[in-house]
């Protein structure tokens, strides 16, 4: 399938979109949806030859032919058999793109969250829904937004009012079912935080099945004055699965965010992670650690956007690369004119355990104010023999010694993460994969 061909199956499946609107095409939030298709159309699914996708090649995606959200009958017993943790909190089921209100548990969420599909929202909360929606993602410049805009076929909007500490995590759970069929997915999810509110949020990303996906992915996260999010991303997926995935974050003044993505598993991975620091004595980290093999391809792309004073961003991914995958991280830090006495920091730490195996890295800053702190760096390479050499004459085995100091290079991101039953679910299996 040639890259016209997949984008020629979009805008056909945009029309039938079109024709589900029964009269309500005139509403802001369909007309931003008409407005982006109209940019994907122009913009084209992107190559080599643009910047941004330099060391990503589509080619192999658009090769494929997907069934964009069909409908999937898995049930609790096989959800089961993934061995996902037994999370107390908020669970959100997603099955190829599709909410299922009869998988989910939202229990905990009466009398402190609002959770609503889009189609809810439309109806019971529009100036909510229309007020943000859209508001911090880049639809014109980036051809997956613009078609994860036009062509979501569901998602949630979660509002945590201000002042509310929500206890239990929110769990969104998302999985590609390809056991008949090359399965596509466009999902996009709301997060609105408000003042002085707290909230813990987990997506999680799975495929059950051999066959092909394609899971496009947005999410956009707002964060009010004095709230506090933590945010963590797993990706668990096959080989064959092709995941296009966008966090778009706004913080205001005082606020905290917390993000760790991490990347077990998945054909094609590409994370973009971008920030928005959109006032004064904010504290933002971003965190990411990437376990390919394989011939795993794994890209991280961020932005810390410093737009106002006294602000901090601290940023720290590590990879760990076997086999034939291959790992990109490309970081960006902006410091405006008016964002004076910022601190940035950002650090790129990646190891090698097979000469097959490639790294791609760019790290950037630029800085237009001149009372700042800012630092950024990459470093790749392979562990410290000196140090396994040790390690074998205390009568540690090779392997062993090797595998704890992979295990030891991954717990700075690992140990960071506040939910107990997701922390120690990423340290079992990233065991299990470097065993």
């Amino acid at each position: 399938m040639s890259e016209n061909n997949m984008q020629s199956q979009l805008l056909a499946e945009f029309k039938e979109v079109q024709t589900s609107l029964n009269g309500h095409a005139s509403e802001p939030f369909n007309q931003r949806r008409i407005k982006a298709i109209e940019s994907f159309e122009k913009l084209g699914i992107p190559t080599t030859k643009h910047e941004e996708w330099k060391y990503t090649n589509t080619k192999k995606l658009v090769q494929n032919q997907y069934n964009f959200h069909p409908k999937s009958d898995i049930t609790v017993e096989a959800l089961k058999s993934f061995g996902l943790p037994d999370l107390k909190g908020i669970v959100l089921y997603f099955v190829n793109g599709i909410y299922h209100p009869e998988l989910s548990d939202l229990n905990s969420a009466e009398g402190k969250v609002k959770i609503m599909t889009f189609k809810q929202a439309q109806k019971e909360a529009p100036e909510l829904l229309n007020s943000h929606y859209g508001e911090y993602s880049d639809e014109e410049g980036e051809a997956f937004t613009a078609m994860n805009t036009a062509l979501a076929n569901d998602g949630i909007i979660v509002h945590v009012p201000e002042n509310t500490t929500v206890e239990q995590p929110i769990i969104l759970r998302m999985i590609s079912d390809t056991r008949e069929e090359n399965v596509g997915s466009i999902l996009r999810n709301l997060i609105v935080v408000g003042k002085n509110a707290e909230v813990k949020i987990a997506e999680s990303f799975r495929t059950y099945g051999d066959n092909s996906t394609f899971v496009n992915t947005l999410t956009e996260i707002s964060v009010a004055e004095d709230a506090r999010v933590d945010y963590y991303k797993v990706q668990d997926e096959s080989d064959n699965a092709y995941h296009i995935g966008t966090t778009n974050v706004l913080q205001k003044d005082k606020s905290y965010f917390y993000s760790a993505t991490v990347t077990l598993n998945g054909g094609f991975i590409r994370n973009n992670l971008n920030l928005k620091l959109d006032g004064e004595y904010i504290e933002s980290f971003m965190y990411g650690l990437y376990v390919p093999n394989g011939k795993q391809h794994i890209d991280n792309h961020t932005v810390a956007d410093h737009t106002k004073p006294n602000s901090v961003s601290n940023e720290l991914y590590k990879g760990i690369l076997m086999d034939e995958s291959t790992g990109v991280f490309n970081g960006k830090i902006f410091v405006r004119q008016e964002a004076q006495k910022t601190n940035a920091y950002q650090n790129c730490r990646n190891v090698m355990t097979s000469d097959k195996a490639t790294m791609n890295t760019k790290p950037q800053l630029e800085i237009w104010a001149d009372d700042v702190k800012c630092s950024h760096g990459t470093t790749t390479g392979q562990l410290n023999d000196e140090a396994i050499f040790y390690m074998q004459s205390r009568g540690i085995p090779k392997d062993e010694a090797i595998r704890l100091q992979l295990l030891a290079f991954a717990e700075d991101v690992v140990s960071q993460i506040k939910i107990d039953g997701v922390r120690e679910f990423l340290a079992e299996k990233i065991k299990e994969k470097l065993g």
